[in-house]
């Protein structure tokens, strides 16, 4: 296993911060939530091979739709992976769900419990503030730790025994750039409010897309500004070969008309990223000019056997498949490997069974890099069909892996 100086880590978490929080609005999620758990019977004895998975995410709260994909596809993907029996190699797998409310230090209070109750393996955490809390945990008390939609790259080589079950910022941007071709001498806007979220958008792009030599610029627009079109104005008259749009709030329809009006859209290349189902409307007419960089959306892994098996199993439970419950399916998909590989109780040994693991997920062949712990997956680009409830995502590319791979965190020697 890898270790890392406190100055590296420290280093790397600072150029993450900036990158996280550009994808949280690129794809208007963040991760936040509240509420109680249920918990499983512990009072088993320990030689009956259970092996106590705590499930601590977002139940709850302005996040509980993100946690609730989350949960639904873990589940589907527990019963997918064991085969409908909830054990592997002879663990029985007992599950308890906690909700943190988005809250670093419920989370952190909920796992030390789990803990102590003898868990081995956590997984969950839909919120990115949380999870950078729990992994420091988890590898303290050497215990397995999946992260789940929380996308900040600083998760990624934080420490041995956290991994992750979702993309990271670094791979939306990077989606972002594939739709720019060769970025040497290429000039990109980033368009966004003019707030901490936004600056750190534009200094988020300048450090992948810059870094690749892109010429990156910004216009930024006041948080409260209704009238957007000088924004798009201003927009078109730089020439722009890539506009990268961050927005969030209630002015997005606004956005987006402004510009549709002033002809932005027509007149090159505008990409933002694609959240929910539920915001598909917003973009009404604008919705079919735009490229929308894709972590997932129903139907984007081509119909893959996995997917398939997501989609059905979810929707037979009564839930609607969404963009994060590829991250829950995902997660379990590892945990039974982690246990089928590791054993019932070696954390260690869990951890090497899913260092380099491949295996086919949801979006398509998928691997554990191991050096880092990155999720090597593929990314999607995509259009709107159809507008306002009746909007839907068509896809026009799939990203392999490998050209939306982070760079690797370096270890200290």
């Amino acid at each position: 296993m890898r270790r890392r100086t406190s100055d590296t880590v420290r280093r790397h978490r600072s150029l993450s911060a900036v990158v996280t929080l550009a994808s949280a609005g690129l794809l208007l999620t963040g991760c936040t939530a509240a509420g109680t758990a249920g918990e499983a019977n512990s009072g088993k004895d320990a030689k009956d091979e259970t092996v106590k998975v705590g499930l601590v995410y977002s139940r709850t709260g302005l996040l509980a739709a993100y946690g609730k994909q989350y949960r639904d596809g873990f589940m589907a993907g527990l019963d997918y992976a064991t085969k409908g029996t909830g054990k592997v190699a002879g663990h029985r797998i007992e599950v308890t769900e906690q909700d943190d409310a988005g809250d670093p230090g419920k989370a952190v209070s909920a796992a030390k419990n789990l803990i102590g109750k003898g868990y081995k393996v956590l997984a969950g955490t839909t919120d990115s503030g949380v999870a950078l809390q729990m992994a420091p945990l988890a590898a303290q008390n050497k215990v397995l730790y999946i992260s789940g939609p929380a996308a900040t790259d600083a998760v990624t080589g934080i420490n041995d025994y956290t991994f992750r079950s979702g993309r990271q910022s670094y791979q939306d941007i990077l989606t972002a750039g594939t739709m720019l071709g060769e970025a040497k001498g290429k000039k990109v806007t980033v368009l966004a409010q003019d707030s901490t979220f936004g600056q750190a958008n534009v200094a988020a792009v300048k450090a992948v897309l810059g870094g690749k030599g892109a010429k990156v610029g910004s216009v930024l627009a006041p948080p409260s500004a209704t009238d957007l079109t000088p924004f798009a104005r201003q927009v078109k008259a730089g020439s722009p070969d890539l506009v990268f749009v961050a927005w969030a709030g209630s002015t997005a329809p606004a956005l987006w008309t402004a510009l549709d009006q002033q002809g932005v859209l027509d007149a090159g290349k505008v990409v933002t990223g694609l959240a929910g189902t539920a915001s598909y409307p917003i973009f009404g007419d604008a919705g079919s000019k735009v490229s929308f960089l894709a972590h997932y959306f129903p139907g984007a892994g081509g119909g893959n056997a996995v997917e398939k098996a997501m989609l059905d199993a979810v929707a037979k439970d009564g839930g609607t498949p969404d963009l994060f419950t590829p991250d829950g399916f995902t997660a379990a998909q590892m945990v039974v490997r982690a246990i089928e590989e590791g054993g019932a109780n070696d954390s260690a040994a869990m951890v090497k069974a899913l260092e380099g693991w491949s295996f086919d997920g949801v979006k398509g062949k998928e691997q554990i890099r191991a050096e880092d712990h990155a999720l090597v997956q593929p990314m999607f680009v995509a259009k709107l069909t159809g507008k306002d409830a009746a909007a839907k995502p068509e896809l026009l590319n799939t990203v392999p892996m490998d050209q939306v791979a982070p760079p690797v965190k370096p270890s200290a020697g």
